[in-house]
């Protein structure tokens, strides 16, 4: 058997998961602490090997559906890119993985898979510092794919992803905030989300809070994409 041919044998095909969401204003990612080498008891992105005559999308949307109970098609969820550098796994084998990036809102505490010791939501901001660090080339996978997000927030309807059926401008101004790491001018953001043609549709309901105004509720609409786009602002938050 050549080396090529043996090569391409042990050759094995990961899905790796970075799920965000928001919790108590601030963008957060899913990790576990991983249970066995390689590096045993460092955190990384959860995921998991391509199995039988699975696609990546079904070995994405089990993966999920294990780590956070809750079902694929309620979520949005995407490839976000492929990763195949030779020396990305220290195993003998060659692991090539592909990303996928998944947004839901109120996401309950994880429960950790087989393979790791505990599953928890940890501030995407903690785990991009530069002292961090990450199981595998996770830390690269994960910087794509918040990015990735970044991105999709200023031309597409996405947003919505992070909030609840029913949501308040509010509600949708702190999602740009925590994953654009900015503040927004609270009356421009207001103009520009309710006059982008189906970004938000008004249920004509309102939420009420103790010593506030009621707030109108909204619900996503259906245009996919933003004209004019919400560009981003350098302007960091304090």
């Amino acid at each position: 058997m050549s080396p090529a041919h043996r090569s391409r044998l042990l050759t094995h095909i990961t899905a790796d998961l970075v799920v965000l969401t928001i919790r108590s204003g601030q963008l957060h990612v899913l990790v576990v602490e991983r249970d066995n080498e390689p590096f045993a008891g460092q955190l990384a992105l959860p995921g998991g090997f391509l199995r039988g005559d699975e696609t990546l999308d079904r070995t994405a949307a089990r993966e999920l559906r294990e780590e956070t109970g809750m079902d694929p098609g309620s979520l949005h969820l995407e490839q976000v890119g492929v990763y195949s550098d030779p020396d990305r796994d220290p195993r003998v084998r060659r692991v090539i993985t592909c990303s996928y990036l998944a947004i839901a809102p109120n996401l309950p505490v994880p429960t950790a898979g087989s393979d790791a010791r505990e599953a928890r939501w940890v501030t995407v901001a903690r785990l991009l510092a530069p002292r961090a660090r990450l199981a595998f080339d996770h830390k690269r996978i994960l910087a794509d794919a918040v990015e990735r997000a970044r991105e999709k927030l200023q031309f597409s309807t996405v947003a919505t992803a992070f909030c609840d059926a029913e949501f308040t401008i509010g509600d949708l101004r702190e999602v740009y905030e925590a994953v654009w790491g900015v503040e927004l001018d609270r009356p421009n953001f207001h103009r520009k989300v309710t006059d982008a043609d189906g970004f938000v549709v008004s249920t004509g309901r309102k939420r009420t809070s103790a010593g506030g105004r009621p707030a109108s509720l909204y619900r996503a609409g259906d245009a996919e994409t933003i004209s004019p786009p919400m560009m981003r602002t350098p302007r960091a938050r304090k």
